[in-house]
């Protein structure tokens, strides 16, 4: 009898231990995990009756929240929501946080360790808890800009300041308005959800940043970067590029996309090619150098690699091993090459800043309510991509693009711009995808853009990266360059 009722003790012991061990874990280690879960009704209850801190261009609050006479006690607002709901996301009692409302949720609540000691001042003078104001690095005009010029075309744009890796802008369209999602009506709030949930554009999808496509000829400077740092070729070498280039392994061959050789030559230069965005010529490239050079070169722009976690940013993809066929493919920038938005806005701006890729970032600084600053970002180098000689090369073969080539709609008055389009096919079921990504001025580049526009709602035929991205384009430059 003894020996059993010790066993039942031991057996109670341990299970205390057990549930004291599992305690401390969760207090300890998960605390902020499960404070910050958006199914976790009893803090959400707790965190709508804060005063959260704003989200911040400069001085202007584009989130911020004002005192109501209801039970939650604060409504969070949303200035020009459509036009920042990309970057901002929602606060949504009923469905949680997206964008910087979700990344920098502790900070704008007030419960970040960071700001441990403003909550005990608040404690000590009885003051309510305050969250942080979360400043963002975008530039208004440019973000308005880019906006507008889209208009109704469904996708992308995202523009960086090529020498610190700042985003100045990064809009998708159609978008939503953050204000629907925010409200206290909430039978309102989860109608308004469903309707963006049941609309076939997805204005909630991000598609600067977590969504990948065909950069279609886009990528052919990132091709073109890999045959320059080879050693193998110069601006000025000349390349196979006729109308039709034969292909290892098949017999469908690599064709230009209007049926001709390239600028009336088999054996144009390389810059040339680039001019006119030669398939044959870029494909032959890729065939020279290899899938190799190729996949190394676009992993020192940044592929393989998730950027801007502020807005779960995923990575684009080179091909782990294409046959020759599909190399040639993929050098100008089809097969089952993808990249974001934010990738080839990336890969003009490293070539923009002498070859170093910087490492993109969104939110400038956090600070308390009475403006101390807790924490602030610093450029960052991601890679040195290039040489700066072979950046220089490829600046060069860029801005006669834009003076000579495919790109004159983003030519700029006055101002040298280098730029590249791209016109990405995919199924013939679908559109292809325009592209266009540029930098400017081009001998001191300010500002690195990329446009992908995904549906235009123009005939089949007058798809072209350098017809419809490139004007959106020089909207968001002018924006920075000309204010």
């Amino acid at each position: 009898m003894n020996a059993a009722i010790r066993k039942l003790a031991v057996a109670a012991m341990v299970l205390m231990l057990a549930l004291m061990a599992n305690s401390t874990y969760l207090q300890a280690f998960r605390s902020n995990e499960l404070n910050s879960r958006n199914d976790n009704a009893r803090v959400r209850d707790s965190q709508f009756s804060i005063d959260r801190g704003p989200i911040l261009i400069g001085n202007m609050p584009i989130a911020s929240s004002k005192p109501v006479d209801d039970r939650f006690k604060y409504q969070r607002t949303y200035s020009n929501g459509p036009v920042y709901a990309p970057v901002t996301g929602y606060y949504s009692y009923i469905f949680g946080r997206a964008g910087i409302e979700l990344n920098q949720n502790s900070e704008l609540n007030g419960s970040d360790p960071s700001l441990a000691f403003r909550r005990i001042i608040d404690v000590i003078s009885n003051r309510p808890q305050q969250g942080a104001s979360v400043s963002l690095t975008l530039n208004a005009p440019a973000q308005l800009a880019a906006y507008k010029a889209m208009g109704n075309k469904k996708g992308a744009v995202v523009a960086i300041e090529p020498k610190t890796g700042k985003i100045l802008a990064l809009v998708t369209t159609p978008s939503y308005d953050p204000n629907q999602l925010a409200g206290h009506d909430l039978d309102k709030v989860a109608a308004d959800w469903k309707k963006l949930g049941a609309d076939p554009d997805k204005p909630t999808t991000n598609r600067a940043v977590r969504e990948t496509y065909p950069p279609g000829s886009t990528f052919k400077l990132v091709t073109a970067a890999a045959a320059l740092s080879s050693g193998k070729y110069t601006p000025e070498t000349k390349t196979n590029s006729p109308a039709e280039l034969p292909l290892p392994q098949t017999t469908t061959p690599l064709v230009n996309e209007n049926r001709q050789n390239c600028g009336g030559s088999n054996t144009a230069t390389l810059t040339i090619a680039l001019r006119y965005s030669c398939n044959t010529a870029f494909g032959s490239v890729g065939l020279d150098i290899g899938a190799d050079a190729l996949r190394e070169q676009a992993a020192k722009f940044g592929f393989g690699e998730r950027q801007l976690p502020e807005l779960s940013g995923v990575a684009s993809a080179f091909p782990g091993d294409p046959n020759p066929p599909q190399t040639a493919q993929s050098a100008i920038g089809q097969f089952d090459v993808r990249a974001t938005p934010l990738q080839m806005a990336m890969v003009a701006a490293g070539i923009a800043n002498k070859g170093e890729v910087m490492k993109p970032y969104l939110v400038q600084n956090v600070k308390t309510a009475n403006l101390k600053t807790v924490s602030e970002t610093k450029p960052e180098s991601l890679h040195q991509a290039i040489t700066p000689e072979v950046a220089a090369q490829l600046t060069g073969m860029m801005v006669d693009v834009v003076k000579n080539g495919t790109g004159k709609k983003g030519q700029i008055d006055g101002i040298d711009v280098a730029g590249k389009t791209g016109t990405a096919q995919t199924s013939p079921e679908r559109p292809p995808f325009a592209w266009f990504t540029a930098f400017a001025p081009a001998n001191d580049p300010q500002i690195a853009v990329a446009v992908m526009i995904e549906s235009a709602n123009v005939a089949r035929n007058d798809i072209a990266g350098g017809a419809l991205a490139a004007p959106v384009s020089k909207a968001v430059m002018e924006a920075v360059l000309k204010r």
